[in-house]
C-alpha cells in the first residue's frame, strides 16, 4: 500500500472517468469498486495508472478541481506525448507548456523527459533558448525543444 494517494472527489461520475483514465494509460487496473446499492453507482473505489495508486468518491457537487493541483505525465517519446495529449484532452481543454484540462476538469501535464534533461543543461544559454522554445508550445514537441536546445 502507498503512504500517500492522490483522492479525487467526483459528482457522480467518478466510476466514468475510472474507466476513462485506465483506458488511456497500458498500465493500469481496477483495484476495488464500493457500491452503496447492488448494481448501483460507487461510492468509492481504487485504481492504478503507472504503479501510481489513486481513490475516487463519488462525493456530490460541493468541490471542483482547479489548477493548483495537475498530474505530472513523463513520456519518454513524442508518439507517448502525442497519445496521452489528445486522449486526455479529449472533451475538455488544451492549454499552454504542455498543460491541459481532461472533460472531468483534472488538470495533467504531459511533459517530455527531455524537457527537463535540456532546462537543466549546464549551459545556461541553451537552458534558456529551450525555455523560451517551450513557452511558444501548447503541446510539447520534442522535435522543436531539440532545435533549440541545439542551435548554434
Amino acid at each position: 500500500m502507498q503512504k500517500i494517494t492522490p483522492f479525487l472527489w467526483f459528482d457522480g461520475n467518478a466510476e466514468e472517468a475510472m474507466n476513462f483514465y485506465t483506458s488511456i494509460f497500458k498500465n493500469s487496473k481496477i483495484m476495488s469498486v464500493t457500491r452503496q446499492v447492488k448494481n448501483g453507482p460507487i461510492f468509492t473505489a481504487t485504481f492504478q495508472l503507472e504503479g501510481q495508486e489513486f481513490y475516487v468518491l463519488n462525493g456530490g457537487p460541493q468541490f471542483k478541481f482547479t489548477e493548483a493541483i495537475s498530474f505530472f505525465v513523463n513520456c519518454e517519446t513524442q508518439q507517448e506525448v502525442d497519445e496521452l495529449w489528445e486522449k486526455l484532452s479529449e472533451g475538455g481543454e488544451k492549454s499552454r507548456c504542455g498543460w491541459l484540462k481532461d472533460k472531468y476538469g483534472l488538470s495533467w501535464q504531459i511533459i517530455p523527459t527531455a524537457l527537463g534533461k535540456m532546462l537543466n543543461d549546464k549551459d545556461p544559454v541553451k537552458s534558456k533558448r529551450v525555455l523560451n522554445a517551450m513557452l511558444q508550445m501548447d503541446k510539447i514537441d520534442i522535435i522543436t525543444l531539440r532545435q533549440a536546445y541545439e542551435k548554434q
